[in-house]
């Protein structure tokens, strides 16, 4: 392929994957992959200027519109924002606005703030009053969704002590994480399609042709631009802009933070990476803003884009790779999960080779196959998962892939329960079921036994030393000292390792014992309520019904275990090997001040993580459940809550409130407004 037909098939797949995106709401690949095309676009059209057509759609911002709604030309051009993707690009970047302001890079002041990903939206005021909300478009046309906007919770209608004129504020719609994990439960329930992601989710909720039905999705607004349409502010700098929106009622980005030099703005930079999955909306990238207004009018723009604001694109978490084949893997509990292996690809950061497909009916449901090119997201720390398959024309495609009808490690037959969309193998003495129950026995979150991790408990089963959990407290030195990899000293120190485990609390314990349903939060109610392992054990199903977080399943579950044979024979043996099982009494050294009441904690609250303001209630005798029922004392609302939970609370009249509050509910277990 010639220089000058990669050029034409570039633009006609960035023009195509454009539609997809910013029209249809649905894009094809994922922003890792077009930021890969339009790179590359750029660079040949850069390196052959014969090439070059200033109808490009390197050049281009957006989409057209498809006439759903009214177009509306903005007043101000809504550009888009170039891209670096790591440090020496930012540095590069830098250096160019120091170079052109004649400025030491030291001295400038920037914004850092996240880039959200949403839907780009502008609403005008004229004298305070909502007037109208348009879409970015193609950045001079979009389109009139005011009725819908308005029907958004936390944009305001008017502005608190607003100005005279016309004012634009500009900004993302946006799906906070908690709202859009509700809105696919509600989809699950009701049995509809479940949405792939927030950005595409918050983009179909708005361009409703109908205004209710956007009403009944959980939007929100985050603004980050004010546009001075009659020139009548006074402002010097950006962050004060941000102020002023705050101070008009706008939700703005809490964590944004106004750096002096450019190394400080990359250490912030960093920031947002190390801390995206902190956040409660998705973020692809941190945007860097030059701070003095003067400064940027120095700078200037491109056909596209500011010269005094970049975008750094954070690792992708979403990738395109080739699906090679689909195998299935027996879980703890028996559950059979099928998942894919793929060609290897980095995806946040790390190379991923393999991908869960959750079950059988979600394989059926993204129709993966085979050959398949497919999509495959990492988040975090969590798995990587295949979210579909990606179209390619003229491929023919594989034949649709069937669950198997035998498990895959020991040949007996995989049963579908008829209340359940997960498959199992139900002989309780499958070998990776075996394996899978020690590793989890052994693992962080229970007993945590360092060095006994899963190659470990495969030798140690493979020769026959252990058959169970309980066979771990029986391993002696001498027995571990002839494996291949182990010696004297490191034989001497797993022993101990697993002796010291005997310690552990009852909560713990539970936790490893692996339980249905019983997760840590569970197993710490179970293990408060009744400290003592045959306490629990011996508890009547209406005592374990009536438990405060634990509920009729986690009931059932807990109350089955303890009445079957094997596992009663193997809580005998725990005993006779030593383990505590028993629960401590919390001796945190704080007031309890919150003994008994269930606090929840929806948005970002300045100084705690989330999992840092759940210890904080639990280390004062409170829960800290993750949704809102008529039992919860109050709802903490920080920045960027979830809507659903304020609604929540709104309907059953669960008192809200403000995270500035947060360290007065702690200390005392009241706040400024509680009820008396």
């Amino acid at each position: 392929m010639t220089s000058q037909e990669r050029v034409a098939w570039l633009r006609d797949e960035i023009a195509r994957h454009n539609e997809a995106y910013f029209i249809h709401d649905a894009p094809s690949i994922p922003d890792a992959d077009y930021d890969a095309l339009t790179k590359e676009l750029r660079a040949l059209e850069a390196e052959f200027p014969a090439l070059r057509d200033e109808n490009s759609v390197s050049t281009k911002v957006g989409a057209p519109t498809n006439n759903l709604f009214t177009p509306v030309v903005h007043h101000e051009t809504m550009l888009s924002l170039d891209n670096v993707f790591d440090v020496d690009e930012l540095r590069q970047w830098s250096a160019r606005v120091a170079k052109t302001l004649k400025a030491d890079p030291e001295t400038l002041r920037f914004v850092v703030e996240p880039k959200i990903d949403g839907l780009a939206m502008s609403i005008t005021y004229v004298d305070g009053l909502l007037s109208q909300a348009a879409t970015r478009g193609d950045g001079r046309v979009g389109e009139d969704v005011t009725e819908n906007v308005k029907t958004i919770r936390n944009v305001p209608r008017t502005l608190k002590n607003g100005p005279r004129g016309r004012v634009e504020v500009r900004g993302e719609v946006f799906l906070a994480r908690d709202d859009f994990l509700e809105m696919n439960r509600q989809q699950v329930a009701l049995g509809a399609k479940e949405f792939a992601n927030p950005r595409n989710a918050a983009a179909g909720s708005l361009r409703q042709k109908d205004p209710t039905a956007t009403a009944k999705r959980p939007l929100s607004f985050l603004g980050y631009q004010l546009v001075d349409l009659g020139a009548t502010s006074s402002f010097t700098l950006y962050s004060e802009t941000i102020r002023q929106l705050a101070d008009w009622g706008f939700l703005t980005a809490s964590e944004s933070r106004v750096e002096v030099g450019v190394e400080a703005m990359i250490r912030q930079s960093d920031w947002f990476e190390e801390h995206r999955h902190d956040l409660r909306y998705d973020i692809d990238g941190v945007v860097i803003k030059v701070d003095d207004l003067a400064q940027r009018e120095l700078l200037g723009f491109t056909s596209r884009a500011p010269r005094w604001a970049i975008a750094r694109k954070l690792p992708p978490e979403e990738r395109t790779t080739r699906l090679l084949a689909i195998e299935v893997s027996i879980g703890r509990t028996g559950r059979a999960t099928p998942y894919a292996v793929l060609e290897p690809v980095v995806v946040a950061g790390s190379t991923v080779s393999m991908a869960t497909l959750h079950n059988q009916d979600q394989v059926v449901a993204k129709d993966v196959r085979p050959g398949d090119l497919v999509i495959v997201r990492k988040a975090g720390d969590v798995i990587p998962e295949v979210v579909g398959s990606v179209a390619e024309a003229g491929k023919r495609r594989a034949r649709k892939w069937t669950f198997p009808a035998s498990c895959p490690e020991c040949g007996q037959p995989l049963v579908r329960r008829s209340e359940e969309s997960d498959t199992y193998c139900v002989n309780p003495t499958c070998p990776a079921q075996l394996l899978e129950q020690i590793v989890h026995f052994a693992s962080r979150g229970a007993l945590d036994i360092e060095g006994l991790g899963e190659q470990r408990v495969a030798q140690l089963l493979g020769a026959r030393l252990i058959s169970d959990v309980a066979d771990l407290f029986t391993l002696r030195v001498e027995d571990l000292a002839g494996l291949e990899g182990f010696g004297q000293l490191s034989a001497t120190s797993l022993v101990g390792a697993i002796d010291s485990a005997k310690s552990m609390p009852l909560s713990r314990v539970l936790v490893g014992l692996g339980i249905r349903h019983v997760g840590p939060v569970a197993a710490r109610e179970l293990a408060k309520c009744f400290h003592q392992l045959d306490a629990l054990a011996g508890a009547p199903l209406e005592e374990l019904e009536a438990l405060d977080g634990v509920g009729p399943v986690i009931a059932q579950s807990v109350y089955q275990y303890f009445r079957e044979e094997d596992n009663r024979e193997r809580i005998a043996r725990l005993i006779s090997a030593g383990l505590y099982l028993t629960e401590p009494t919390e001796t945190t050294g704080l007031e309890a001040t919150l003994s008994g009441k269930a606090v929840v904690v929806t948005g970002s609250i300045e100084g705690y993580s989330r999992d840092d303001a759940e210890a904080a209630i639990l280390a004062r005798g409170g829960t800290s459940p993750g949704s809102v029922s008529k039992k919860t004392y109050c709802v903490v609302v920080g920045e960027a809550p979830g809507a659903s939970k304020v609604a929540k609370a709104e309907e059953l009249g669960i008192p809200m409130v403000g995270a500035v509050e947060f360290e007065a509910l702690l200390a005392t277990g009241v706040w400024k407004d509680s009820p008396s």
